[in-house]
């Protein structure tokens, strides 16, 4: 290994297991230990982000070394886009022209509900969902169908297509879902874009793919390397790679589509970002730390939930969705007062929250301000 990378590394698991080493053995055993065997956790100083679905551990050293390398062509416009599409592709196995980078994968969302409103109609939704591209839709006069998740809070595929009318152009999904981390099986959703993706454009969001373990998943990249008309698949570096505030996404298509998705974008992903996400890309060793201390956090919360009796969905992603029994706004106006930020109101679960993944010593504060308060 690169010296040089070594010591970067050697420096930053120095702070980054710290962390971890403070909940060592909670994910194996009884969360009442957070309680008991261990000395009280002192609360934060400034407020636990369990709200927005952020890493808490991005960007990698090797990220931050190369935008700080780059600071010094922050004069000139452009960037490496094209090393990066060469990268990509090569990850993806796709070609480099079924590739588009964008401001985080929320403007790859908003020229795909620009694209829908060209022509008046609707676009098939679930429902809850994330809703940045149903928003901008919408502003833009598209009718949404919302369609509830099923009684499991699973994404409903058979009452989705039913609802597609003539008129819709386009179906939108998010795998995994968000707010609620579950995942479309592998095969019926390849079904049903093939299907649905005749006659209009399917989008599928798969901005927490990176954090699935799960043999029931599956990417829908396959289908844009085969060539496959009007699918658009969305990816982000806001998430494993801790990009959330550099603003750096994918959008992955047929040409002709890229071409069309390019027309209503801006290209404004700055130089660093760029050089930022290069890095991040080919650092495996940090997005496979950042999946590794994601699951411990999540064993954390899973293992309050299961002592407790309280219902949850089994995550796929970087945040969890559990039910409380309390008003959303009551949940986190308390949990506020304790320097723990959770996530806003998703209708109609108001009485669930969705608790993004922190480091595993801030979950276990997460289980032990939350026992003392409601068990």
């Amino acid at each position: 290994m690169n010296p040089v990378l070594s010591r970067r590394r050697l420096l930053m698991s120095g702070s980054l297991f710290a962390g971890a080493a403070a909940v060592q053995g909670l994910t194996g055993g009884s969360l009442s230990l957070v309680n008991s065997a261990m000395a009280e956790i002192t609360a934060p100083l400034s407020p636990i982000r369990m709200s927005s679905n952020e890493n808490p551990w991005g960007p990698s050293r090797l990220a931050i070394s190369a935008m700080e390398a780059a600071f010094d062509k922050s004069n000139l416009y452009g960037g490496i886009a094209n090393q990066i599409f060469a990268l990509q592709a090569s990850i993806e196995g796709v070609p480099p022209d079924c590739i588009t980078l964008s401001a985080g994968s929320g403007e790859i969302l908003q020229a795909a509900a620009v694209l829908a409103a060209w022509e008046p109609g609707s676009i098939v939704a679930p429902y809850p969902t994330f809703g940045q591209l149903i928003r901008t839709a919408e502003s833009l006069g598209t009718e949404i169908i919302n369609v509830p998740v099923n009684k499991d809070m699973h994404i409903d595929l058979n009452a989705m297509y039913e609802a597609i009318r003539p008129d819709t152009r386009m179906v939108y999904l998010c795998n995994p879902n968000n707010p609620i981390p579950s995942i479309i099986e592998k095969k019926a959703l390849e079904d049903f874009v093939r299907t649905v993706s005749r006659d209009r454009l399917v989008f599928v969001d798969e901005a927490y793919y990176e954090y699935v373990d799960n043999p029931d998943f599956s990417s829908m990249m396959p289908l844009v390397a085969e060539g496959l008309n009007n699918v658009i698949i969305a990816r982000t570096a806001s998430k494993i790679h801790g990009f959330a505030g550099l603003r750096v996404g994918f959008g992955f298509a047929n040409p002709e589509l890229i071409g069309r998705l390019n027309q209503v974008m801006t290209g404004s992903v700055n130089i660093l970002a760029q050089y930022g996400a290069y890095a991040s890309y080919q650092d495996r060793e940090f997005q496979d730390f950042s999946r590794d201390m994601n699951k411990k956090g999540l064993a954390i919360i899973e293992g309050m939930c299961d002592e407790l009796g309280m219902n949850y969905i089994k995550s796929n992603a970087n945040f969890t969705f559990i039910e409380t029994g309390i008003e959303i706004q009551e949940f986190q106006r308390t949990m506020r007062e304790h320097n723990i930020l959770v996530g806003r109101p998703f209708e109609p679960f108001t009485r669930w929250a969705r608790v993004s993944i922190a480091k595993p010593d801030e979950m276990a504060y997460f289980v032990q301000t939350y026992q003392k308060l409601y068990s």
